[in-house]
């Protein structure tokens, strides 16, 4: 059987950020609160877009553990829980996109981007 990992260049066998999904208001809440004492990254995924699939991909395929210690990975199934999606944006003062990432410190979004832009270089420099 053909390796397809190791023919493009990854040889994760596993996506390697332990996401804690946001799944209700509470969660999204305790998210928030969090980010006072560690920087939170929301990721904001449409299921049902290529385009956010392809982003979630160089996120995971790109991110290192040890060197995102100083970032805690949130992940929002957009499809499943639009209503908590439109509090994102409510509570954190971002228009809604997606695919999109915010990065909340101190209870406050610090940045946000969407589409072809989310990567893990872009999470690096602004967390």
């Amino acid at each position: 059987m053909i390796n397809v990992r190791k023919i493009f260049g990854t040889t994760k066998s596993k996506p390697s950020i332990d996401w804690k999904h946001i799944t209700s208001e509470d969660t999204l809440l305790e998210a928030i609160k969090s980010s006072t004492e560690k920087a939170i990254l929301i990721f904001k995924h449409s299921t049902r877009c290529s385009i956010s699939s392809m982003a979630m991909s160089r996120l995971e395929n790109g991110w290192d553990t040890e060197e995102m210690a100083n970032i805690s990975p949130y992940y929002l199934d957009l499809i499943s829980y639009r209503d908590i999606s439109n509090l994102v944006a409510d509570n954190l003062n971002v228009m809604h996109e997606s695919p999109q990432i915010i990065i909340v410190k101190d209870g406050k979004s610090t940045y946000h981007t969407s589409h072809m832009n989310i990567s893990v270089d872009a999470v690096k420099s602004n967390s």
